[in-house]
């Protein structure tokens, strides 16, 4: 197996903050405030389809971090929140089935 130079490392945060993005073209896309344990970091993640802003604060999510700051739409996205596709394709995010200390690297 040939490694790869790039390495993602996927924490647990829990949202701190979570409002609409309507300045997108893509309105079910909204801005999180997550925390990591040593930092509050900002994503923008695709969760309208199934989630309210206000329901995802205080829930725990997966984060790829690593992988640098995209802009979008002015707003400076700096961990990628982790979702598989629902029937419809939408994103349902990934999450650990338990609460767990955040900031935790998925191994």
């Amino acid at each position: 197996m040939v490694e790869s130079p790039f390495e993602t490392t996927f924490r647990v945060g829990e949202v701190e903050d979570a409002e609409a993005f309507p300045e997108t073209r893509k309105p079910e896309l909204a801005k999180l405030w997550i925390d990591l344990g040593d930092e509050t970091v900002r994503s923008v993640a695709q969760t309208g389809y199934n989630y309210d802003p206000e329901d995802l604060v205080g829930r725990q999510v997966l984060c790829a971090t690593d992988l640098g700051t995209v802009p979008i739409a002015g707003f400076e996205s700096e961990v990628l929140t982790v979702g598989v596709p629902d029937a419809d394709g939408h994103p349902v995010l990934v999450a650990p089935d338990e609460d767990v200390p955040v900031g935790g690297r998925l191994y």
